[in-house]
């Protein structure tokens, strides 16, 4: 079928990425497969997060469909581009056909990007882990393909202003090997598992991450554990 949609977003996301000079470095897009279903599971620091999963799929010429909230769907803009791309929409109160609508999507060879925590993680640490990721790929009977972005905070996450000025911001992204999912294995097993996984290739990706702030205004993006000035979870949740 004919992507009269997603692969022209994909070139204008290009295009506006080479125009902000972002450096984005992407290791192990190896790991995602070329053909059949896959779930890929990711951090979620930044309301961008999704551009960069997407594209780090591409070199193995794979398109993915992600799921997000329903809103998304109904806004004037976002809303088209979201259809016809084929992206799934979360009705949080009736999920069953968000899960329904990407388990056949798996079967039928596609992949879907999940963000188990479900919400931006205001203090750039991971958060708890839903098990919905784990249990598609137990029944669809096909991997998880853990991946970890870091640096997209700085572009535009909650609570803070959209940073599109051209100020080279270097954006790292990880990707590891699957981690199965056997239809015999609890779920909740296999999600901690894989919330593991995704946390080492944060590390990974904080590490390698080309940059250092200048003075101590610049620490909000780092989480209060590396020395940033980013709430901690707790202040994240006495807050909520």
């Amino acid at each position: 079928m004919a992507e009269l949609v997603y692969r022209p977003v994909v070139g204008a996301a290009r295009t506006l990425f080479k125009a902000l000079d972002l450096k984005i470095d992407t290791q192990g897009s190896e790991n995602i497969p070329r053909s059949g279903g896959a779930v890929l599971v990711s951090n979620h620091i930044s309301y961008l997060d999704f551009v960069f999963n997407g594209l780090a799929a591409l070199p193995q010429k794979r398109l993915v469909r992600f799921m997000a909230k329903e809103s998304v769907f109904r806004h004037k803009v976002s809303g088209p581009l979201m259809r016809g791309m084929k992206h799934i929409p979360v009705d949080r109160k009736q999920g069953e056909n968000a899960y329904k609508h990407a388990l056949d999507s798996l079967r039928s060879g596609e992949i879907i990007g999940v963000f188990p925590e479900a919400t931006i993680s205001e203090s750039f640490t991971l958060k708890s882990f839903k098990s919905g990721a784990a249990r598609l790929a137990q029944e669809a009977g096909v991997p998880l393909i853990p991946m970890a972005v870091w640096g997209t905070q700085r572009i535009w996450t909650k609570g803070r202003p959209r940073n599109f000025g051209r100020n080279h911001i270097p954006v790292t992204i990880r990707v590891g090997k699957p981690v199965e999912a056997p239809p015999e294995e609890y779920a909740g097993a296999i999600t901690r598992r894989l919330r593991e996984r995704v946390q080492e290739l944060l590390e990974a990706a904080q590490r390698a991450y080309p940059v250092r702030p200048k003075d101590e205004k610049d620490t909000w993006w780092i989480p209060a554990h590396l020395g940033g000035s980013a709430p901690t979870p707790a202040q994240v949740r006495e807050a909520s």
